[in-house]
């Protein structure tokens, strides 16, 4: 990603002391060991973080790292919410997903418990969902890691979204 030569680059411009503010991507779990100690400090928000003190978080993570050998990042986050939503979607319709009109208000009115939290969709179609501060920290061995430093928005939505027309 962009972000690695980014945050490096700033690094060798001697811009370090200045505190780096930016999206989840930015910071994100692929993106700290390709980087390395440019990383310690940068700060990051986001619908996820792979430290959420989460039931659903929890094993949705402990799964991935047994499953793949690695931790967990943002894209393995939303394609598995995205099932999710799917899945109680198709739940809903009784596997019905050919009746257009039925599966499209089952996917509107779904509300799971992803690993980022409570998620569900606006009336945009736009989702509802917490978003999340973090800091890239060492660990007690000394390893960079997000850490959540805490919730900055509950339910965060769209402004204005109950005057879209879809």
């Amino acid at each position: 990603p962009l972000s690695i030569n980014f945050i490096k680059q700033y690094a060798q411009a001697g811009l370090k002391n200045i505190p780096l503010f930016g999206p989840a991507p930015l910071a994100d779990e692929q993106v700290i060991p390709a980087v390395g100690e440019p990383m310690l400090d940068v700060t990051s928000s986001g619908h996820w973080s792979l430290d959420l003190n989460t039931e659903a978080n929890k094993q949705f993570s402990a799964a991935f790292l047994k499953e793949n050998g690695k931790a967990a990042e943002l894209a393995s986050e939303q394609g598995y919410t995205t099932a999710l939503v799917l899945d109680a979607a198709i739940k809903a319709v009784k596997g019905n997903i050919e009746d257009k009109v039925a599966f499209r208000k089952a996917l509107e009115a779904v509300k799971v418990e992803a690993p980022r939290g409570p998620f569900r969709f606006n009336v945009d179609h736009s989702p509802v969902q917490n978003v999340y501060l973090r800091k890239v920290t060492k660990d007690a061995k000394g390893e960079l890691e997000n850490t959540t430093l805490k919730t900055i928005a509950t339910a965060h939505s769209v402004n204005d979204a109950a005057s879209c027309r879809m």
